[in-house]
């Protein structure tokens, strides 16, 4: 999308110099104040470096969750008093998962960017909840949906009024353990007139693991990352975490934080390449 439009989409984001992707960055989940704090300043200090637009992402809370032992959060209005401190403190927006239709206006209150989790992206009252605060919404595509069925996600937001919609694909399920992008829906998905980020780590999943965690495959982050610009993807999604180890949440599939900078290196070069070709 053009530069001159990513303010109207997502208020508050700082538009680049050119027409680069943005970016939705951040853990998985609030683990702790620190842990978010840390990770925000440093995505900062390496986007404004890179000139690239960026919205810090973490979740409040994970509600889907393949085991009752799981990690889910620190407390809703904790998480969330979190992410509006680094709103505040670095002046980006934000962007958080939403569950049900009544948490849209406690999200709206803290996050500049309602995100719509895969497994939900048909609930028809989640979806007119989030319109109906104002926000940008960004609705990830299901695993179990084509490309050309998330027009109709988009016709929901809109007839509700809210003009800011973006869609995210995360790849599609193959078989029961893995998933697979097909880099065709990204332009098919910009035909219906929104900004299509690719989440590059939810890509790398392979849940429904045996032992009840998902499975990642982390090396392929540059991979992935790199034919989505190629493909020409608006922006990408990438959690990142200073010790993926010993996440929470989704550590199999994170990029380690001190990598990030030399990955969003490599890839503005590719997509400087691309505009002037």
């Amino acid at each position: 999308m053009k530069k001159e439009n990513l303010s109207d989409l997502i208020p508050g984001i700082r538009v680049p110099s050119f027409d680069n992707f943005f970016l939705f960055a951040g853990p998985c989940v609030v683990e702790s104040r620190e842990q978010v704090m840390d990770t925000a300043a440093h995505i900062v200090d390496v986007t404004r470096k890179l000139d690239i637009p960026v919205v810090f992402k973490s979740s409040y809370r994970k509600a889907n969750r393949s085991r009752l032992d799981s990690f889910t959060g620190i407390g809703d209005e904790k998480a969330l008093s979190i992410l509006a401190e680094v709103r505040e403190r670095f002046k980006v927006p934000v962007i958080t998962d939403i569950h049900s239709a009544p948490e849209a206006i406690m999200a709206a209150a803290y996050a500049d960017v309602l995100q719509i989790p895969a497994f939900l992206c048909r609930q028809t009252d989640i979806l007119l909840a989030a319109a109906a605060t104002g926000r940008t919404v960004s609705v990830k595509k299901g695993q179990f949906l084509s490309p050309s069925a998330m027009q109709f996600v988009i016709e929901k937001i809109r007839e509700s009024g809210n003009d800011k919609v973006i869609i995210t694909e995360r790849g599609t399920m193959f078989g029961y353990q893995d998933l697979v992008v097909d880099f065709r829906g990204i332009p098919e998905m910009q035909s219906f007139g929104v900004p299509v980020v690719l989440d590059i780590t939810h890509s790398l999943q392979q849940p429904n693991q045996a032992e009840g965690v998902s499975g990642g495959l982390p090396q392929m982050i540059e991979t992935i990352a790199r034919a989505g610009i190629a493909t020409g993807a608006d922006g990408l999604f990438i959690e990142t975490h200073p010790d993926p180890g010993n996440a929470l949440s989704d550590g199999a599939n994170m990029l380690p934080l001190n990598q990030l900078e030399g990955l969003l290196t490599r890839l503005v070069k590719i997509r400087q390449t691309i505009l002037n070709l």
